[in-house]
């Protein structure tokens, strides 16, 4: 802290404290991410939001850790373009954008004082209203307005940076808990807004730092902001358990001659959706598999490695035993713990970053790339026999940051590039790279594969990138998804009772079936996207469901729709164990 008064006040803060700051708001964001995974409207396990504000405040503060100026105004510019480059979701975006505001506001600021620092959140809050082109009150724009109001108001009372920002918290905190009566979504689902929550905890974490404490691994943050009426525990207490997901494990491996074809082979056999990209001097590998450590001895002979990353994919799916608590994980690198002092350090996560997928031996077409958001070696597949010249893994609970979609576009030889998001989620994140690429880049918003493969479907080689954006477009508009999951907790949502465990269908991301099997449930899902008067219905089934037990629903479905033709089609898809279209 640049200026310290008497009884510890905080005239300015510099630099170095700034960055501090905002590096254990990360390590707060981090001790509670799965919390704010876990307050989800619906529930079905794909809760994100804690993990894409993490991973977005991770490239802020490494990209803080980078900049070679140390004034305040220098950091929060970095620590915006970090955020920017890494944002993942639309809560990310969000974040970005706040600290955009906020690095607007402090340009060419040294040292803040406490009417600066009001200022600059008010400014960050503008900015994330902005950034969305629908604003809804009782999200985490209000969360962010409401500090930023309190921090002004207490800025014209006191000097002191700390005793503006322990109102700032504080109004946050109570704006938090006051979201379910701005939402009634959130109040039926028992739960506060998730992105509130993560930005009131970062907040509370840059308090914590400027008062000069010591963060506590293991301590809770602040009670005030409810988290969830009903942490996620055992999603699957009624439903058996039929198989072990095992380890989703990666790495960088750097070398000297690598041979790409030779390490994609023998990691194929170590596991399931192996994948091996790269070159003779860098290869990133990655691979689900029951043997992590196997993978990873493999890898040490090899050459270098970093950036491992190990997640038990048993914490992304119901857990059997009522006991396991969802969220342990074996330790990993990546933590943003790292770049704190000793003793403000927290426990290393288990979330990660996710990469690119780039398609080999796929040329141009008509001078145009498609590059496709998927989650999904099945659908991944899909879209690589549509043309699809790149793919970004990612989609829902995996959102893929700026960075990673503007990898993907540079990625591509042609200057003209359409990208399908293929998730609500991503749109936002895809529309940024718009203004971070020199290409001519369309962003056609398709809001699910079924959307995107039906975009595929509407490109004509021989038209131009405006033509084919509006037929793409158009052809994405008039197809309606039907997904089925299972219920990780029980409550009344969108006017259903529901109980943990039970099959939820979602019709184009809104909750409209409940029952006790798929069977049901797809195709209560297919009556009401008026199938009947459709062609062809398409099954994507998921990785938790097996050829037997999907040729059995295709059968019910064929006998239900005689006058349909019927495809079933290997998705891969996680979390969701079918998706249907009907076109």
């Amino acid at each position: 802290m640049a200026s310290d008064g008497q009884n510890g006040r905080k005239e300015l803060c510099d630099g170095p404290s700034f960055q501090r700051a905002l590096a254990m708001a990360a390590v707060l964001l981090e001790q509670h991410a799965a919390e704010i995974n876990a307050l989800n409207v619906y529930p079905v396990p794909d809760g994100d939001t804690g993990t894409n504000m993490l991973l977005t405040m991770r490239s802020a503060v490494a990209a803080m850790e980078q900049s070679p100026e140390k004034s305040v105004g220098a950091l929060a510019r970095a620590a915006a373009h970090g955020a920017l480059m890494g944002a993942r979701g639309n809560s990310g975006v969000i974040l970005s954008q706040f600290l955009k505001g906020l690095a607007q506001a402090l340009e060419f600021k040294a040292v803040v004082a406490a009417q600066d620092f009001a200022e600059a959140l008010a400014q960050g809050a503008a900015m994330a209203c902005l950034g969305i082109v629908q604003p809804v009150e009782g999200t985490m724009i209000t969360v962010g307005k409401d500090a930023a109001a309190a921090a002004l108001l207490r800025a014209k009372e006191d000097s002191d940076v700390v005793y503006v920002l322990q109102g700032t918290v504080i109004a946050a905190r109570e704006s938090v808990a006051r979201t379910p009566l701005l939402l009634d979504v959130l109040r039926d689902a028992g739960v506060v807004d998730a992105g509130g929550q993560g930005l009131y905890l970062i907040l509370e974490g840059m308090l914590r730092c400027l008062r000069g404490e010591m963060l506590n691994p293991t301590a809770p943050a602040d009670q005030g902001a409810p988290v969830a009426t009903d942490p996620i525990v055992n999603a699957a207490a009624r439903a058996p358990h039929e198989e072990s997901f095992g380890y989703c494990t990666e790495f960088l491996v750097e070398g000297h001659g690598l041979d790409l074809e030779q390490i994609r082979a023998r990691v194929a056999t170590m596991g399931d959706s192996a994948i091996a990209v790269g070159d003779e001097n860098v290869v990133r590998v990655h691979v689900h598999t029951t043997q992590p450590g196997r993978v990873v001895e493999y890898g040490t002979q090899l050459g270098t490695l970093h950036q491992i990353k190990i997640d038990n994919m048993e914490d992304q799916h119901p857990s059997p035993d009522p006991h396991v608590e969802v969220g342990r994980t074996l330790p990993v690198t990546g933590s943003v713990s790292s770049l704190l002092p000793a003793g403000l350090r927290a426990p290393l996560s288990n979330v990660s970053d996710r990469g690119i997928a780039p398609i080999p031996g796929v040329g141009q077409l008509a001078g145009i790339a498609t590059v496709a958001v998927v989650q999904g070696d099945g659908l991944e597949d899909v879209l690589r026999g549509l043309g699809v010249m790149s793919i970004v893994q990612g989609g829902q609970t995996m959102n893929p940051s700026t960075e990673d979609l503007l990898g993907a576009v540079e990625g591509v030889s042609c200057q003209d590039v359409i990208l399908l998001p293929n998730n609500c989620n991503v749109i936002l994140a895809a529309k940024q790279v718009q203004s971070l690429t020199r290409k001519h880049l369309v962003v056609v918003p398709t809001e699910t594969v079924p959307q995107g493969i039906a975009a595929l479907l509407a490109f004509n080689y021989q038209a131009d990138l405006s033509t084919n954006a509006v037929a793409m477009e158009r052809a994405a508009k008039a197809i309606r998804t039907g997904e089925t999951t299972v219920a990780v907790r029980s409550g009344k949502f969108d006017g259903l009772t529901v109980c943990k465990g039970q099959v939820l269908g979602l019709l184009d991301g809104r909750l409209v079936a409940v029952g006790d099997d798929d069977e049901d449930v797809v195709l209560d899902l297919l009556e009401r996207m008026e199938a009947h008067a459709r062609e062809i219905i398409t099954i994507y089934f998921g990785q938790d469901k097996n050829q037997e037990q999907a040729q059995v629903l295709c059968r019910s479905v064929r006998l239900r729709f005689p006058a349909q033709q019927v495809e079933l089609v290997y998705g891969g898809q996680p979390h969701y164990g079918y998706v249907v279209s009907a076109d």
